[in-house]
C-alpha cells in the first residue's frame, strides 16, 4: 500500500508544484520551474507515501495522505513568501477531521477522536496567545497550522503532539543557526515557522508509528 500512495503523490507532484508557485506569487498564471516540479514530486511521493506507515491499515490513512499533500504546499509557500494560505490549511483541517470521524466510527476508539479535537483547539489557542505576545514573530497562518498539527498529532497522543512541536522548534532553531553561520541570515531575519513545524510533525509521527 505504501508504494500505491507514493505513486499517487508522485502523480500529484506537478499539480502541487503549480499550486505552490501560484499561491506564493499570487499569480494564477505562474508556472513552476522544472527543478521545483521534480523536487515537489519527490517530496509529495515521500509525504503521501508515508501515510500507510504512519497510520496503519485504517481509514485514518486518508487523513495523513491529504495532510502530506497539504504539508508540501504549505512548506513551499511559506519558504517562498512567508505565508501559510488558508486556502490550503482550512480544507486540510476539514478533510482530516471528517476522515478521523469515519475512522473512529469504523475502527475506534472515540477517545482518540476527542483527543484530536481537543488537541487541535488547544494548539490553536496556544498559538493565538503566542501571536499576541510576539505578533512579529508568529503570524496568523502559523496559528492555524498549529491547529491542524494538533488535530493530526493529537489523535496519536498528547506526547506525540508535544514531541512534534518540540522537534519543529528544534529543527527551526538549528536551521536558523546554520543560515547565520553561512551568512544567509541575521538575528532579525524573518524565519518561516511552517516548514520546521511540519518536519517536526513527521518526526513525531514516525516515532509513534504502529509497528
Amino acid at each position: 500500500m505504501t508504494w500505491l500512495f507514493a505513486a499517487v503523490g508522485l502523480v500529484l507532484g506537478p499539480w502541487l508544484a503549480a499550486v505552490t508557485v501560484r499561491l506564493a506569487t499570487r499569480d494564477p498564471a505562474a508556472r513552476p520551474a522544472p527543478g521545483r516540479v521534480l523536487l515537489t514530486c519527490l517530496l509529495s511521493a515521500a509525504a503521501v507515501g508515508a501515510a500507510p506507515v504512519l497510520a496503519g491499515d485504517r481509514p485514518a490513512v486518508l487523513a495523513l495522505a491529504w495532510f502530506g499533500g497539504a504539508a508540501v504546499v504549505l512548506a513551499g509557500v511559506d519558504l517562498a513568501s512567508h505565508r501559510l494560505p488558508d486556502r490550503v490549511t482550512f480544507p486540510a483541517v476539514a478533510v482530516c477531521a471528517a476522515v478521523l470521524v469515519v475512522d473512529a466510527a469504523v475502527v475506534g476508539p472515540w477517545g482518540a477522536l476527542l483527543r484530536a479535537v481537543a488537541a487541535g483547539v488547544g494548539a490553536y489557542l496556544l498559538g493565538t496567545v503566542a501571536r499576541l505576545v510576539q505578533p512579529r514573530g508568529f503570524g496568523g497562518g502559523d496559528v492555524k497550522l498549529l491547529g491542524l498539527l494538533g488535530l493530526v498529532l493529537g489523535r496519536a497522543g498528547w506526547d506525540v503532539l508535544v514531541a512534534g512541536v518540540f522537534a519543529g522548534l528544534l529543527i527551526g532553531a538549528l536551521g536558523s543557526l546554520l543560515l547565520m553561520a553561512l551568512g544567509r541570515a541575521g538575528w532579525r531575519t524573518a524565519v518561516a515557522f511552517g516548514p520546521p513545524l511540519l518536519a517536526g510533525a513527521y518526526v513525531a509521527l514516525a516515532l509513534a508509528a504502529p509497528s
